[in-house]
């Protein structure tokens, strides 16, 4: 079984009413959740602290945070990454962040103090915040922060990213750290934001070997990337042995979602999830965290993230979506929404399939060749 977390606060993440980051999407999802599994009850987290957030974040940048928060506007904002277009600033965003912090924090506890096993946050996954900056959407890393809570438990954190962007906070953050292996599957920085994430990104100095980084061709499709995946996650959980896996599994990577290219179904999702759970059984005795991410179709996003919580649960899934929860979205968001959680249909054919693959492929194959040095010792 699956514990699960969210607070209604973590609502008041909000970016503005046409940021693509929009909490409507975890109200969708959570509603359906309701509907689709009655007695569906999430613990409720504490926020973090002005402390915790400080394990992994600057104080001169808490400090900017703050002050915006309550409506200042100091003249150096934009250095730290405030006030920008992706990331602007509103009236008590430091303790809305908090909140999505506190979120994947209490996860990393449930596990720590053998409460739980497999932990999902409905929210957070803020993988693009610095250790000085905002970004991306993010303003404190609350994955960052979890694992700094398991490192300081002596755990070994495995962290799987396949956000379609690049989990270049999280990377940064912990480069040098040969305790965390960070693995991030994305579409290449080429051609998306935030334009990292390259083969040859390996970590430093003790980290060294450490950073693993699989950037896809714009257009890949399901069989390639559940293959690449597969094989890297199998590579890195033989030689790297976590004691834990903390996952980020942005949605964005689907056909539908309108930031990104890659062309995803949901039954690529669905593989990539088996193969996690079925990791952490293997390795980590079941010890694996999800918290949510990117993904900016609501409707391709929410039926991503329930099933993920239909294969963390073990409770059956649905072949149609709740009429009612359909009108009622239907009719506010004033779009259609698909009637099924898993797709009925996939995207439509690409001319250069075969060069994508191979692309793809030989991304692997890179990856695989730089750090085997360091898989040998």
């Amino acid at each position: 079984m699956v514990e699960v977390i969210y607070s209604e606060r973590y609502l008041s993440y909000n970016l503005g009413e046409a940021h693509p980051f929009s909490p409507l999407r975890l109200e969708m999802l959570v509603e359906l959740l309701r509907e689709l599994y009655p007695g569906f009850a999430p613990r409720t987290p504490e926020p973090a602290s002005r402390e915790e957030v400080l394990w992994v974040h600057a104080e001169r940048y808490v400090r900017r945070v703050e002050a915006a928060s309550r409506g200042e506007r100091p003249e150096d904002l934009a250095e730290y990454g405030l006030g920008t277009s992706d990331t602007p600033v509103f009236t008590g965003m430091d303790e809305a962040a908090r909140w999505l912090v506190g979120g994947a924090l209490s996860a990393a506890r449930l596990v720590t103090a053998g409460k739980a096993g497999r932990v999902l946050q409905l929210g957070g996954g803020l993988h693009h915040a610095q250790f000085d900056r905002a970004s991306g959407f993010c303003v404190y890393n609350d994955l960052a922060v979890a694992i700094r809570h398991f490192l300081r438990e002596g755990l070994r954190v495995l962290y799987v990213d396949v956000d379609v962007h690049h989990g270049d906070g999280v990377q940064w953050l912990f480069y040098d750290e040969p305790r965390v292996l960070t693995l991030s599957l994305h579409e290449s920085g080429r051609y998306l934001f935030p334009g990292s994430g390259g083969v040859y990104e390996i970590g430093q100095g003790g980290g060294t070997g450490y950073s693993w980084n699989w950037p896809l061709e714009p257009f890949t499709e399901d069989e390639v990337y559940v293959e690449g995946f597969a094989t890297l996650l199998a590579r890195a959980l033989e030689w790297f042995r976590p004691d834990v896996i903390l996952v980020q599994p942005g949605a964005d990577a689907h056909y539908q979602d309108p930031l990104a290219d890659l062309l995803l179904t949901t039954r690529a999702y669905r593989r990539v999830f088996e193969l996690l759970l079925a990791g952490a059984e293997e390795y980590t005795g079941g010890r694996i965290v999800f918290t949510l991410g990117g993904g900016y179709s609501f409707d391709a996003a929410v039926r991503v993230w329930t099933l993920l919580y239909h294969l963390l649960s073990e409770k059956p899934l649905p072949d149609q979506l709740p009429p009612a929860w359909l009108r009622r979205w239907r009719e506010r968001l004033g779009r259609e929404l698909s009637d099924a959680v898993c797709d009925r249909a996939g995207p439509p054919p690409v001319e250069r399939r075969a060069e994508v693959e191979r692309y793809d492929r030989a991304g692997v194959e890179r990856l695989l060749q730089t750090v085997r040095k360091y898989l040998q010792d």
